[in-house]
Parts: structure tokens; C-alpha cells; sequence
């Protein structure tokens, strides 16, 4: 079933905008991204949603739809996105989004941007139950306070408190059915708080899934201090492994160097750079554990500036970028291939000279050299290959 999301991030943020320095609270930096764009992130990584619709206020529209550019480009969210204006009321905002929703789509989930602490699971909680046969299905969990019912003041009931839930979003339908209650909300000019409400008004049940505590709505100005902990938290380090491979062709060109150690009596090598296809394979391992691409992107062996560049140089750049992005290497496992030159007298030197481009123990760095039995170009004396495997500590997202 194809899935869609709205995420509403149209509101006016009254209540919490003095607090926020005037800001509409879809809009609060937090982690370096507005607040809207935290949720998207955590829908992107649901693997059955193919797409995200956006409403925001109208006069804000342009504004976001640059935000919203500028942070998929660097940041990739990995489908495609539209982000429409809302109306005066949230049901109104609803019914835009739904209106932009592509043909294709058969389930939707609605989403408050306000909500940035919702996981992946949550989702596919949702996303099981409309599979199963729920026309709509909405996030819920026990109220552990005693309810009163208040009127003019004076507590006039208390419900039974077994029976009642707190409700969250995002909450999940099918869209034609979601659809159609719409058309009839908007027909009638029913007041709902939710879409559940919707379809609640519509005579249609309403499944609930297991949700979440922590799923809660940023509204007033203290739960800012939510925003705040959480940034002041320091990420769970999750293991990443990067793998690095490259080949250089033996010919008139760069004398041989392997992990920056000039290699005396081997066949010069073909290169716009200094040639060294171990620290190359390295450094393309390195990018791996940031999701940096390759050592082609960074540094084009069609530039002059890179023209028999020190390729030590090259690493300790990658270096630089992996550090900044928090990354910590724990072990690094290179092989070099090749028939000539034997390599037995250079691997401790390379060994040393890799931990000090790294700075890292002589634990953490392992240098192997083989041949290919005389089989394929290195076998052949062609050329030379390497391949390189990080591992590391990366901080969670």
C-alpha cells in the first residue's frame, strides 16, 4: 500500500512564539534543523513511505520551500517532497495537503511538525494496523491522572479513567476513506481537533496502536526544556565500517610510495597525484564511515591544484572532515595487492607512518601485503591495487 505523510506545520505558534523569540515553533532550530524537518528525517528512514507533503502558513510558503531545498540537498531525505500553503483552521490545513497528495497514493499519515521525538516504529505500528484492514488508526496511550469534567468551574463528572486515552500523532488512514470524510467535514462544517475526529463524526471506527511517552507535542514555552535536554544530550556512538579500493597502473610517471613510505626499487606508477593506491583505498575508506562520497568528488584528478599532491595530504583532510563529524576510529585493515615490488621490508614503516597520519596505537593499524598467484593485470605486473576496511564510532542521528 503506498504511504504517504502530511506533516502540518501551518499553525501561528502564538502561545509559544514570545518564547522562541517570535519564532513559529515549526520553525525553532533545534539540532541545526527546524523543527518540521526532524520529523520528515524520521519518516525517510520508514522503509514502506514513499513521500512527504508539507503545509505551512501561506505567507511563509516561499520561505520554507527555500529552507526545505537547501536542507535536502545537503542533507537528503531520500524521497520526494511538496510543500503546500494551510488554512485558518487545522482541518483546513488537512484538506490542502490531502488535495496534493499524488494519485498513487492509497494510505496516508497526518502528522503536527511539533512532534519531533516520534520514532520509526511508531510508524510502522501504523502502517501494520491500515495493512491489516483499519480504515483509520491513531496512536494512543493510557492516562495515568484522574479526569475531571469541568463546567463553569465546577467538576460536574469523572469519567471512568480505564476508558480514556491520550492521543498522538501521527495518525494513520486510508486515503480514500480520509479523503471522503474531509469532503463531508468541510460540506457540514464540523469543528474536529484531529482527524480521528473526522472519521469519529463520519460514523467510521478508529483503531488504536501502542504510543509513545516521549512522543509529545512542543506547545508551550517550558517544553522548550524538552528541545534543550535533548540537544544537551550527548548521542549514542553507533558503529560504522567504511571500505576503501583503488588501482594504479605501473608506467613512467611517480615513484612508488605506499601509506606515504617512498618504496626504493619499485616500478613507478601511473597517477595525477603522487600515486599512493594504499592511502587512496584509506582515504575513500574513511569517507565511507561519514557518507562522504569518494576521493574522486573531493579531489579531481582533472584539477591542477591536486597534480602530484602528497596523497598524505589528501587523508588528513578526510581526517579533519571525519573528526568534525564526531567520528572515532577504533581499527584500520589494509591490503596491498601486487606481484612486484615484495613488500615485506615496508610494512612496519607503513604501519607507523598510518598511525601517525591517524594518530592512532600500532594496535589499531594492521598492514598486509599479497599477490595474486600471477593471475589478472597485478599478477601480470601491470599495475597495483589496494583495499582498505575502517571501523569506527559515529555519533547517532
Amino acid at each position: 500500500m503506498k504511504c504517504w505523510s502530511i506533516i502540518l506545520a501551518a499553525g501561528s505558534g502564538s502561545r509559544l512564539a514570545p518564547a522562541a523569540g517570535g519564532k513559529k515553533k515549526q520553525f525553532i532550530e533545534w539540532k541545526g534543523a527546524p523543527l518540521f524537518w526532524h520529523s520528515a528525517v524520521v519518516l525517510s528512514r520508514v522503509a514502506r513511505m514513499q513521500g512527504v507533503v508539507f503545509v505551512f502558513p501561506e505567507e511563509d510558503l516561499e520561505f520554507a520551500r527555500e529552507q526545505l531545498a537547501s536542507l535536502d540537498k545537503f542533507r537528503c531525505l531520500g524521497m520526494p517532497w511538496f510543500a503546500v500553503a494551510g488554512g485558518k483552521r487545522r482541518q483546513d490545513s488537512v484538506y490542502n495537503g490531502i488535495a496534493a497528495l499524488p494519485r498513487e497514493c492509497q494510505t496516508v499519515l497526518v502528522h503536527d511538525a511539533a512532534r519531533p521525538f516520534m520514532t520509526p516504529a511508531l510508524v510502522n505500528r501504523l502502517l501494520d494496523a491500515l495493512k491489516d484492514g483499519a480504515q483509520g488508526v491513531i496512536p494512543a496511550i493510557a492516562v495515568t491522572d484522574t479526569i475531571k469534567v469541568v463546567d463553569d468551574g465546577i467538576v460536574t463528572g469523572t469519567p471512568e479513567r480505564a476508558t480514556l486515552r491520550a492521543v498522538q500523532t501521527p495518525q494513520g488512514f486510508i486515503r480514500s476513506v480520509l479523503q471522503q470524510a474531509h469532503e463531508t467535514c468541510r460540506a457540514e462544517d464540523w469543528q474536529v481537533t484531529d482527524d480521528a475526529s473526522v472519521l469519529e463524526q463520519a460514523g467510521i471506527p478508529v483503531a488504536i496502536v501502542e504510543g509513545e511517552p516521549a512522543n509529545i507535542k512542543i506547545t508551550h514555552p517550558e517544553d522548550l526544556s524538552m528541545l534543550e535536554s535533548q540537544t544537551n544530550t550527548a548521542p549514542a556512538m553507533v558503529p560504522v565500517v567504511g571500505w576503501g579500493y583503488d588501482v594504479h597502473r605501473f608506467g613512467a610517471g611517480r615513484p612508488m610510495k605506499l601509506g606515504g613510505v617512498p618504496i626504493p626499487g619499485g616500478p613507478e606508477v601511473v597517477a595525477h597525484s603522487d600515486g599512493d593506491v594504499l592511502l587512496h583505498a584509506l582515504t575513500d575508506a574513511l569517507l565511507g564511515c561519514i557518507g562522504g562520497g569518494d576521493i574522486g568528488e573531493h579531489f579531481p584528478d582533472t584539477s591542477a591544484e591536486f597534480d602530484n599532491i602528497s596523497s598524505g595530504i589528501l587523508l588528513n583532510e578526510v581526517a579533519d572532515k571525519a573528526a568534525l563529524a564526531g567520528l572515532v576510529i577504533t581499527n584500520v585493515d589494509v591490503t596491498v595487492i601486487t606481484q612486484i615490488p615484495k613488500l615485506a621490508p615496508w610494512k612496519e614503516h607503513i604501519k607507523k607512518n598510518i598511525c601517525r597520519l591517524l594518530k592512532l596505537e600500532p594496535i589499531q593499524v594492521n598492514v598486509k601485503a599479497t599477490t595474486e598467484e600471477k593471475l589478472g593485470f597485478t599478477g601480470e605486473k601491470k599495475g597495483i591495487k589496494a583495499v582498505a576496511a575502517v571501523s569506527a564510532l559515529r555519533p547517532g542521528i
